[in-house]
């Protein structure tokens, strides 16, 4: 890792703000090349766990950066006081914006998103990883126009994994995190689909499906999973979407779909091409 990051860049504004750090755009004082620069403190990291996780962040962008769906890390520099991790800039802000903005989506634009979304998630999976924690905030739009960009984003969470094998440990954020977590159980990378499908679900109808005032209220609300359909506005929403939902957002784990089943389901292929 080189060192001469104050030399080679120059951070402007802080427009984000990770488990680790705070991140802003930066100028390559060389090149003018404008990116991303999440900075990190190392005063900041409580202990030699958070300095593992944020090993681990690192190793594993470096590992799944080559898919077009996922932000890629261009460059780590390091000092005895901060790490400055240079990604590419995505100057459309993110998934959680534009709902706030627009409120919902109209099914063919949520299904391309949600195809853009669902490749990149089962690249990782191929690759052995799982995010487990996908929610709009890490979902990023390369550009500002609103096209098939959508960048992947925040790896904080992910967790590497062998075929078969089931990993553990409570990490996610209320609203998308899936049941079998929350219950403490072992879990797989399938953990990423129920979120995929509360993210479609939020999309479609700009609610989640289970809510509460508190965490713990949203928490058991998730651990009872009455998904429903409510008249206003799902009446006038396909069956074929609700469906699809339905077998992303299930409890029985061996029975919701895997990423590579989302992209197969009709309603996206019927919406993307």
């Amino acid at each position: 890792m080189r060192n001469t990051f104050c030399k080679d860049y120059h951070l402007t504004e802080e427009f984000g703000r990770g488990r680790f750090g705070s991140v802003y755009r930066c100028v390559n004082t060389q090149t003018g090349e404008e990116l991303a620069c999440k900075v990190i403190r190392k005063a900041d990291l409580r202990d030699s766990l958070d300095r593992e996780c944020l090993n681990n962040e690192i190793s594993i962008l470096k590992y799944v950066c080559g898919h077009r769906g996922i932000v890629e890390l261009r460059d780590v520099h390091e000092n005895d006081e901060c790490l400055w991790l240079l990604m590419e800039l995505c100057a459309g802000g993110d998934l959680f914006d534009k709902i706030v903005e627009k409120k919902t989506f109209g099914e063919k634009e949520a299904a391309v998103l949600m195809k853009s979304l669902m490749e990149a998630v089962d690249y990782c999976h191929r690759k052995g990883v799982a995010h487990r924690d996908l929610k709009p905030d890490n979902i990023l739009f390369a550009s500002t126009s609103f096209s098939n960009n959508i960048k992947l984003a925040d790896f904080g969470q992910a967790a590497s994994f062998s075929p078969g094998e089931m990993m553990s440990g409570i990490v996610g954020t209320p609203y998308y995190v899936a049941p079998e977590v929350l219950q403490g159980k072992d879990y797989s990378e399938k953990v990423d689909v129920w979120s995929a499908g509360v993210i479609l679900y939020i999309m479609l109808c700009g609610n989640p499906p289970f809510s509460g005032e508190t965490p713990q209220q949203i928490f058991e609300a998730v651990l009872r999973g009455r998904l429903r359909f409510p008249d206003d506005p799902w009446l006038t929403i396909s069956h074929s979407a609700k469906d699809l939902i339905r077998r992303m957002i299930c409890r029985d784990v061996h029975r919701r779909f895997s990423a590579e089943q989302v992209l197969g389901h009709p309603w996206v292929v019927e919406n993307c091409y």
